[in-house]
């Protein structure tokens, strides 16, 4: 069942969001050669509760850490731990933060040092596809616009969308209906409405769309099955009655 908030619900989110944002913003910050990613998860903790949240991933579904942080062909759900960032690596971080019973959920993809221009090409379009996918997030439009805007935006740029893995709606649990695949069809799917809220996560990759688990990293991880580098980017965004609003901004 697809819950819709309500505009208080709404505001409760975005001072979750805030928080996840102000939170990001010092972990990618941490982001150099030689850091270790269990230091991203060290500070992450100690951040988010800080400010009075509690990290939505510890524990979740078993999941060990407060944060994901993937890096190169890892697609999603890296655990972080002793490995240590090196130049020409690219990071994904992914975090939530719950707040007065809701969640928000984010992602950012950056570059260690100095990195390919392979790799920050691959980097934009994925941010750039969230924001396509944003832009038609809105009352009157179907659920299947918005993943065809995705993935006609990413595949135009010579790229492919993962699509073992979707977004998502969310609000009092992390994740609730309905699923959003960053794939799929204009004119189909639920009707978008006000009061729906969802987390957007094109997750994109150089060569095959196709992934794997590794098994190496606790039955979580997701990689490329060729290796090629993976990218992803979130937001959780609401649709209000002046349009998309992205609640995972420092200002939102």
């Amino acid at each position: 069942m697809v819950i819709l908030k309500s505009p208080k619900e709404i505001e409760l989110m975005a001072r979750a969001g805030r928080i996840a944002a102000t939170v990001m913003d010092e972990l990618l910050k941490m982001v150099r050669p030689g850091v270790r990613t269990g230091d991203l998860d060290d500070a992450a903790r100690e951040l988010i509760e800080k400010k009075g949240g509690v990290p939505s991933f510890l524990n979740y579904r078993g999941y060990p850490a407060s944060i994901c942080v993937s890096v190169n062909e890892e697609v999603v759900h890296g655990i972080p731990g002793d490995r240590i960032l090196a130049d020409g690596d690219i990071v994904s971080i992914d975090l939530g933060v719950q707040l007065n019973g809701y969640h928000s959920d984010m992602a950012v993809t950056v570059g260690c040092g100095n990195i390919s221009k392979d790799a920050l090409s691959l980097i934009d379009v994925t941010k750039d596809a969230l924001m396509k996918g944003i832009s038609v997030f809105k009352s009157g439009n179907r659920l299947g616009d918005v993943s065809a805007s995705i993935q006609e935006f990413v595949e135009n740029a010579g790229y492919s969308v993962v699509r073992d893995y979707c977004g998502h709606g969310i609000g009092q649990e992390l994740h609730e209906k309905p699923d959003v695949p960053n794939f799929g069809t204009r004119n189909t799917g639920m009707l978008l409405e006000e009061g729906l809220v969802v987390a957007l996560e094109p997750m994109v990759v150089m060569g095959s769309a196709n992934v794997k688990i590794n098994k190496g990293a606790g039955g979580w991880t997701a990689v490329t099955v060729d290796g090629s580098l993976a990218s992803h980017y979130e937001h959780t965004v609401a649709i209000c009655p002046e349009g998309p609003r992205a609640l995972t901004i420092k200002d939102g």
